[in-house]
């Protein structure tokens, strides 16, 4: 079963992508609110997926993404964002997102883009 850690700064969000996740067989080990906290758990919960938020507080995802990349060069790191940012979409991925997911989304694209890993 593969482990994810969901980091996104909407309780409602990542109560959403949990269920969506859960209900497909992956394990979530863990939920952060901003890049700050995503960076600890990742280190302290090593998932094998995460996603991630872009627009935060304390730190967004992209500086928690690079962050995260310094540490473990393998992480699979999926953006989950919404429409309108291609500039931070291009820059995810030359950070090392493996991936990323256009809010609002459905479970399918969820799911297929986890599938990955």
């Amino acid at each position: 079963m593969k482990t994810v850690l969901i980091v996104d700064d909407a309780a409602f969000m990542r109560l959403s992508i949990r269920k969506m996740l859960e209900k497909n067989g992956y394990e979530v080990v863990g939920e952060a609110e901003n890049g700050l906290v995503a960076v600890e758990k990742y280190m302290e919960l090593k998932p094998d997926i995460v996603t991630m938020d872009i627009t935060m507080k304390d730190m967004n995802g992209l500086e928690a993404l690079k962050a995260i990349m310094e540490r473990d060069k393998n992480a699979n790191i999926i953006m989950v964002s919404a429409m309108g940012q291609e500039a931070m979409v291009k820059d995810a991925v030359l950070s090392g997102a493996k991936g990323f997911i256009v809010k609002p989304f459905k479970e399918e694209t969820l799911i297929k883009a986890l599938e990955k890993f």
